[in-house]
């Protein structure tokens, strides 16, 4: 099973979120971030048939928009 992530820092750790199923988890570092999602995928699909979504490509972007402001 290949397994599809993205990974991004908040605050001071590091976020890892599966694009196969609905799995994240976080770390340290980057290579934590990735070893702990891999865990988390693992008990996942460890006692249940779950469904994996097969990704062939990925594409991560990014976009400014404008955001209206609102007063209370």
């Amino acid at each position: 099973m290949e397994l599809n992530y993205i990974v991004w820092k908040e605050d001071l750790y590091y976020v890892s979120q599966c694009l196969n199923v609905e799995v994240a988890s976080f770390g340290s570092t980057i290579e934590d971030a990735i070893q702990n999602l891999i865990e988390a995928v693992e008990l996942y699909f460890e006692n249940d048939k779950k469904e994996y979504q097969m990704i062939e490509d990925v594409l991560v972007g990014s976009k400014q928009i404008a955001l209206a402001t609102t007063h209370a």
